[in-house]
């Protein structure tokens, strides 16, 4: 006759199974989130009548904000801050993004409340570096 009953061991909850299903999911949540950068500037430009000119696609365009900060943009989804504000080396950048092609058109779009020292500083530079077609952006003016 046996007087010992059978010992059990105790309970035990296995966590490693959990954690795998865990981190799966951690890994599976990373993997298929996507990050966007946006990075576009918000400008409020100046308004002002006058004939509405188009440029072709391969011209450049020189951003000025509301600080003063210049940013050059070849296409629309492209912008490269200058971060030395110096003229000599916003005219450089302007030199090599130019290249050989004088003829490439520069849109200079300065939001609505950047100083004017900063527009004619970009102005001032980009006669420098020896753009010839030379325009400014606005806006067409509210209708009343």
């Amino acid at each position: 006759m046996n007087f010992h009953p059978n010992k059990r061991p105790p309970l035990e909850i296995n966590l490693t199974p959990m954690i795998d299903v865990v981190f799966l999911l951690l890994i599976f949540f990373m993997v298929s989130t996507t990050f966007t950068r946006e990075t576009g500037l918000n400008l409020d430009l100046p308004e002002a009548k006058g004939d509405v000119t188009t440029t072709d696609s391969a011209g450049i365009t020189l951003l000025i904000d509301a600080k003063g900060k210049y940013f050059i943009s070849t296409t629309e989804n492209t912008k490269a801050q200058i971060v030395d504000p110096r003229i000599t080396t916003l005219r450089n950048e302007l030199i090599t993004v130019m290249g050989n092609r004088p003829e490439t058109p520069l849109v200079i779009s300065a939001d609505n409340k950047t100083p004017h020292q900063f527009v004619i500083k970009a102005l001032d530079t980009a006669s420098q570096a020896g753009f010839k077609r030379i325009a400014f952006a606005t806006k067409e003016p509210k209708k009343i």
